[in-house]
């Protein structure tokens, strides 16, 4: 008799994850800043100010082809436009990832960083400024 890895995911949540339909995606626009580069995939991992739909604040995205990744800079304050898709899970689905796996999990989300604009926030000359008087 085979004993199942209790970690193991059954094949049919498997299934419905990775062939998940996504809807038609939509356009965000955010600030925050870049916490890592992925030069191989093309992506980045952002802190968002402003949590996207699912809650989290942090977020892997997919970089568009006319946006070079050597030209951003971590840690400075940029306003986002990306693109949000989401596929939604079917309950069965999602009641599984939260009963057994203490996930909770009711759609797949995807970013794509569509373009964005470094902000200039507490430029050094104002401080200067306020230091003189």
């Amino acid at each position: 008799m085979v004993k199942k890895k209790e970690d193991e995911i059954p094949e049919w949540v498997t299934d419905e994850i990775q062939n998940a339909k996504f809807k038609k995606p939509e356009e965000i626009k955010k600030s925050g800043y870049i916490l890592e580069f992925y030069y191989e995939d093309n992506k980045v991992d952002v802190q968002l100010y402003d949590a996207v739909e699912d809650g989290r604040h942090i977020v892997t995205m997919d970089v568009a082809k006319d946006i070079k990744i050597d030209d951003l800079l971590k840690g400075e304050v940029y306003e986002f436009i990306f693109d949000q898709h989401k596929a939604p899970l079917s309950k069965k689905v999602s009641e599984f990832l939260e009963k057994e796996k203490e996930i909770e999990m009711k759609a797949i989300y995807q970013f794509e960083l569509k373009s964005l604009e470094l902000l200039e926030v507490g430029s050094n000359e104002s401080a200067e400024e306020d230091l003189e008087e």
